[in-house]
């Protein structure tokens, strides 16, 4: 069994260490000499032998090299402990300067200290002051030149040398001004915010603010923003909820925040109205693949019934905008069975806060697939440029053939069907395009043979 080693004092360590430096450097070699002298002489000088042997002659000798000795480490001739280096990270600068009435460009917020010594100096040197590092600019002037600047370091003990990293700086005094910009907010965190909840109305408490800052760092100012959050416990209902020490922030025409400018105030108060929006719309089912020849689906049933409809939850100018939820189901090879059944994840469109059903059981029955043919001449467009305008050049009709099952496509009629040409993207002149046709029955397909020709013009 081992035994566990004590903890050692250093300064007790360093001191026997110089101890047994003296010793086996100075005072033991210095003893064997003579003593070896001492035996040489005897024989010829007794009175030589007799100072020797004085009991007390020794310890003189060796209290004069010791002496010798301490002067020569004390003047650095001799080191008998080896230097050290050790750094001080991260240490803060101090700058003083007229906060008031200038803007210094090129500082940095920390520094390192470099230490070099021996250990025990450099002990000692960790443990007094405060370590402060200071760039005192408190003689120096607004300049379009920029100034090379040394840092200042409160030394604590004289016998280690210091280096600060970096030693100088490279900074810019320039003219502090001011400006007024118009604020707007920022909604953070909307995520953390009960999924049934919106944010129906933010008015903050102040509509302007003063930025201070030198003139081309104002320049740079896209808008001013309150930063508010919505990670609030508070947030549990709709109602109306006063909050107060909203940071605000600066930021340039891309969006990144500007950190060398002062807003004032930097925080502001707001009203926050939260409510809930809901709507009810339907399951779209739309599909991806080719069913095999001969064979159209004959119905489509969502959790067993024909028409299924979900809870959205979000803000009213996103819901109005939403008419249905899509889901996607793959046909592709199938028809010779006469049904087939999928388990679908319904997934909340884009600015939807929360939908009430996550999931549907949605199964497709098939038919035979018969077909008719309908003549479409009611064709409208969309995506023309608003200076032009948009002609057909053949008045006949265009054929559109419509497959499904017997029961589905006998009650479709040209009136059911809506009709298109993307213009998006054409200029004047006559063109072939192809007819569009919007549905969003599964049931039906559309095949259409000819292109529409149409002629733009100027209007």
């Amino acid at each position: 069994m081992t035994k566990k080693n004590k903890k050692k004092n250093p300064f007790i360590s360093l001191l026997k260490g110089i101890y047994n430096s003296i010793d086996k450097i100075f005072i033991t070699p210095i003893s064997r000499i003579i003593f070896k002298i001492s035996d040489q002489l005897r024989n010829n000088s007794n009175k030589i032998e007799r100072i020797l042997n004085r009991p007390h002659i020794l310890l003189y000798l060796s209290l004069i090299f010791a002496v010798g000795m301490f002067f020569l480490v004390d003047k650095e001739v001799i080191n008998l402990v080896q230097n050290e280096a050790e750094i001080i990270s991260n240490q803060p600068v101090k700058v003083l300067y007229n906060q008031e009435a200038y803007v210094v460009e090129g500082l940095v917020e920390s520094v390192d200290i470099i230490l070099t010594g021996n250990k025990s100096a450099i002990y000692l040197a960790k443990q007094l002051g405060d370590h402060e590092v200071v760039l005192d600019l408190t003689d120096y002037k607004p300049s379009k030149t920029p100034y090379r600047v040394k840092l200042t370091y409160n030394q604590t003990v004289d016998s280690i040398k210091y280096k600060l990293d970096p030693t100088y700086l490279t900074v810019t005094i320039k003219e502090k001004v001011s400006k007024q910009y118009a604020i707007s907010y920022e909604l953070l965190n909307e995520s953390k915010l009960n999924e049934k909840l919106s944010v129906e109305n933010v008015e903050l408490s102040k509509t302007e603010v003063i930025v201070k800052g030198s003139e081309d760092a104002l320049e740079k100012i896209a808008t001013v923003k309150a930063l508010v959050d919505l990670n609030n416990a508070e947030y549990k209902d709709a109602g109306t909820y006063e909050t107060d020490n909203i940071p605000l922030a600066a930021y340039d025409e891309k969006g990144n925040l500007l950190n060398n400018v002062e807003i004032v105030p930097n925080t502001v108060s707001a009203t926050i109205t939260l409510d809930t929006y809901k709507a009810t719309v339907p399951i779209k089912v739309l599909t991806t693949g080719t069913l095999v020849t001969g064979k159209s689906i004959s119905s489509v049933t969502i959790n067993g019934g024909n028409n299924y409809s979900v809870d959205i939850y979000g803000e009213k100018s996103v819901l109005d905008n939403i008419t249905a939820v899509p889901v996607t189901i793959d046909i592709n090879g199938l028809g010779n069975s006469g049904s087939k059944s999928y388990n679908v994840s319904i997934s909340k469109p884009t600015g939807v806060r929360y939908i009430s059903d996550s999931s549907a059981k949605i199964t497709v029955n098939f038919g035979d697939e018969k077909q008719k043919t309908l003549n479409i001449t009611d064709i409208a467009n969309k995506n023309l440029d608003s200076n032009l305008k948009v002609n057909l050049a053949d008045a006949n009709a265009i054929a559109v053939q419509v497959k499904g099952v017997d029961t589905v496509i006998d009650s479709i009629t040209e009136e059911n069907i809506s009709a298109y040409v993307d213009l998006s993207g054409y200029t004047v002149g006559e063109y072939e395009v192809d007819l569009k046709i919007e549905g969003d029955d599964p049931r039906v397909t559309y095949v259409v043979t000819n292109k529409v020709k149409i002629i733009i013009s100027e209007k």
